[in-house]
């Protein structure tokens, strides 16, 4: 078992920035990490994800080239960073564990409780 806790969303005018956190309850070896995002009458949305070493990182093609995700483990803990925001980028951000470095949220097994990120446009 592993518990996820987000932290870092907020309210932000468009073209802003926020970073997110998540902090996992023991250490993630060998776990992947991702960020997931599901905004109102929308399906989960796949952001990015990162393997435990780092060495292979994926990204939505909605987010590519604003967003990095990355991880420090001596924290448990993973980064979302977030720039250029868009008022579409609006949503419940997800953090997600899992085996594999996934894009579909079923292949995660973990997940934290979200945290809303609003843009304002």
């Amino acid at each position: 078992q592993v518990q996820l806790v987000e932290s870092g969303g907020g309210l932000v005018q468009a073209g802003g920035s926020l970073r997110l956190s998540c902090a996992a309850s023991r250490s993630t070896f060998a776990i992947q990490m991702g960020w997931f995002r599901q905004a109102p009458g929308k399906e989960r949305e796949f952001v990015a994800a990162i393997t435990w070493s780092g060495s292979r990182i994926n990204y939505g093609d909605s987010v590519k080239g604003r967003f990095t995700i990355s991880r420090d483990n001596a924290k448990n803990t993973v980064y979302l960073q977030m720039n250029s925001l868009k008022f579409e980028d609006t949503a419940v951000y997800y953090c997600a564990a899992g085996p594999s470095l996934g894009t579909v949220a079923a292949e995660y097994g973990y997940w934290g409780q979200g945290t809303q990120v609003t843009v304002s446009s």
